[in-house]
């Protein structure tokens, strides 16, 4: 099985003490978001967790402790965008976040660390040019520490529109125009471009609309075939390996405008202020009205790529 660090909130950044007393325990808690009062176990062993999946904008907190981890197999996604301040308040320094990114790619292997470079929106400061620019910019900076790069373009979800008002949808040209220049970009710097959740008519040489945490991915990531259960998805588009999330939404603390997972700053500040480090659950604690079950966890491990599985 995967288990998945990432869709709901940053855990790198913001609560990785919690993550790792959590492995020190050898369980986590995982409350369902849409009914609270079920909660779902999960044991964290690696003979059933096959590969733990993280996604964050800054991964230096867990860097102190990582030898905690060895035991398991990981795969990273590090976000790293062009926005200033104004659109991400609470995000470090883009220059830092490439130095970490670097970091950690000395430790899982450049196999095994993606960046994203998402969600790509158009305003007046944030041109299609603009976007080109410093793509171009990063890519050369991360050279010879990653292998891929996930790009999309925003999706204008209710909270979106309301906590980042005067977005604007980016338009087909636009997304023709960057994506194009980013082929060319990521083909000078060895980089697979995976498009998350965009029109196959995006596909170019480099670039493919297979998802950024496809069964692919993962697989040549592992080196092994992975025998994953077939599961409904989020959204049609997306092929991604999902589910088994352990965060909690309207927890992250970046404070990002463009962000779907938060409703707003205040619900997120409430939510904060609940979080244990040494309870089970990311946010609060085990109440009598909840409902606690084992999730169903097995190995998905299925034999050894060989050569031309990786091609």
């Amino acid at each position: 099985m995967i288990l998945n660090t990432g869709s709901r909130t940053d855990i790198p950044a913001f609560y990785s003490d919690w993550f790792y007393n959590r492995i020190r325990e050898g369980y986590v808690l995982s409350r369902n978001p849409y009914y609270p009062t079920q909660i779902a176990k999960y044991l964290l062993c690696p003979e059933v967790i096959d590969v733990m999946v993280f996604c964050t904008k800054n991964p230096s907190p867990m860097f102190a402790r990582f030898s905690e981890l060895s035991a398991f197999e990981m795969f990273w996604f590090v976000t790293i965008t062009p926005y200033g301040k104004e659109i991400e308040p609470h995000v470090p320094d883009k220059e830092q976040i490439i130095r970490y990114f670097k970091i950690l790619s000395e430790k899982v292997g450049k196999g095994r660390i993606s960046w994203r470079y998402d969600p790509v929106f158009i305003s007046r400061r944030y041109t299609a040019d603009y976007h080109i620019e410093q793509f171009g910019k990063m890519a050369r900076a991360l050279s010879g520490y990653t292998e891929q790069c996930v790009v999309s373009f925003i999706d204008l979800y209710e909270k979106t529109k309301r906590n980042f008002q005067g977005v604007l949808p980016v338009t087909k040209k636009e997304q023709e125009k960057i994506i194009d220049s980013f082929s060319e970009i990521a083909k000078e710097w060895g980089l697979q471009i995976h498009l998350c959740c965009e029109s196959a008519e995006l596909v170019r040489e480099n670039v493919d609309a297979d998802g950024c945490m496809s069964k692919a991915v993962l697989e040549k990531a592992l080196g092994c075939r992975l025998n994953a259960p077939k599961k409904k998805t989020a959204r049609s588009e997306c092929s991604c390996l999902l589910g088994a999330d352990i965060g909690a939404y309207n927890t992250c603390l970046h404070g990002c405008l463009y962000c779907y997972a938060n409703y707003d700053r205040d619900t997120v500040l409430n939510n904060s202020r609940l979080h244990n480090p040494a309870s089970p659950l990311l946010i609060g604690e085990v109440s009598e009205e909840d409902v606690i079950r084992q999730a169903e966890q097995k190995s998905w491990k299925d034999g050894q790529l060989d050569f031309f599985d990786l091609l």
